[in-house]
C-alpha cells in the first residue's frame, strides 16, 4: 500500500469511528430526551386532583409522544417511573439545601437563606412537590415508603450538619437527628401549603417565608436550652 493510500485509509478509519461516537451520542441524547418526555409526562397529567395510581402507562405514552412499547425501554412498570420521579424531586434539592447551609453566616441569616432556598425550589419545581405531597401519605406503597426513605436521608444529612454547631456538644446524636426531623417536617408542612398558594400572591408568600423561619428560630431556641441525657453528652 503505498504512503498516500495508508493515509487515507488512516481519515477514513477516524472519520468512521467518529461518525459512530456521534451516533452513540445520538442515540443516548434521545434516550434521556424520552425519559424525560414520560417523567414530565406523568406529572402533567397529576396537576389538579389527581393522584399518581389513576394515571395510567397508556396516557403517560400518548401524553409523551411515544408508544408503549417505548416505554418498557425505560421503566419495567409505572412503579418503577414512580420510584424515579421521586429520585428526581429530591436528588437536586439535598445538593441546594447542603450548599445553603455550607454558608458562613449567622445562625439567623442561615436559617432565612435555608427557608429561602427550599421554597424557592418548591417554586421552581412545583409539579414534583405537588407529587411528592400527594404521595407522602397515599398512593402506592412502595413510592410512599420512598418517599419517607427521601426524607429520611434529607433528615439525616441536616442532622449531620448540625453537629458542628457549638450547640451540638450538650444534645446526644439520637436527639439532633430529632430536632433535624422537626426541622424537615416544619419546612415540608410550609411547602405543602405554599404549593396551594395562587402563585401570584407575592404577599402571602413573603408571610409564609416569615412564619416558616419563625417557627424554625422557636426550635432552635429550645434546642439551645436542651440537655441530653447519656453517656458522651451533658
Amino acid at each position: 500500500m503505498t504512503l498516500r493510500k495508508l493515509r487515507a485509509a488512516r481519515r477514513n478509519s477516524a472519520v468512521g469511528a467518529d461518525d459512530a461516537l456521534q451516533s452513540a451520542g445520538s442515540r443516548d441524547e434521545r434516550k434521556q430526551r424520552t425519559r424525560r418526555a414520560l417523567l414530565d409526562a406523568a406529572l402533567e397529567l397529576m396537576q389538579g386532583e389527581r393522584s399518581f395510581s389513576s394515571v395510567s402507562l397508556r396516557e403517560v405514552t400518548r401524553s409523551a409522544g411515544v408508544v408503549p412499547a417505548a416505554f418498557y425501554r425505560h421503566f419495567t412498570g409505572m412503579e418503577e417511573l414512580g420510584l424515579a420521579l421521586v429520585d428526581d424531586s429530591f436528588k437536586t434539592l439535598r445538593r441546594s439545601m447542603r450548599e445553603a447551609r455550607a454558608a458562613a453566616l449567622p445562625a439567623t441569616h442561615l436559617i432565612r437563606r435555608s427557608v429561602e432556598t427550599f421554597l424557592g425550589y418548591a417554586q421552581t419545581h412545583r409539579r414534583h412537590f405537588q407529587f411528592i405531597a400527594k404521595e407522602r401519605f397515599g398512593g402506592s406503597s412502595v413510592i410512599r415508603f420512598a418517599v419517607r426513605k427521601e426524607v429520611h436521608l434529607f433528615t439525616s444529612e441536616l442532622s449531620t450538619d448540625l453537629a458542628r454547631f457549638p450547640l451540638a456538644g450538650k444534645i446526644s446524636t439520637e436527639d439532633l437527628q430529632m430536632i433535624a426531623g422537626l426541622v424537615v417536617q416544619t419546612v415540608l408542612m410550609a411547602t405543602e401549603v405554599f404549593l396551594d398558594m395562587p402563585q401570584n400572591d407575592p404577599e402571602d408568600a413573603a408571610q409564609l417565608y416569615q412564619q416558616t423561619e419563625k417557627q424554625l428560630r422557636l426550635i432552635f431556641i429550645g434546642a439551645q436550652g436542651w440537655r441530653s441525657k447519656g453517656a458522651g453528652r451533658g
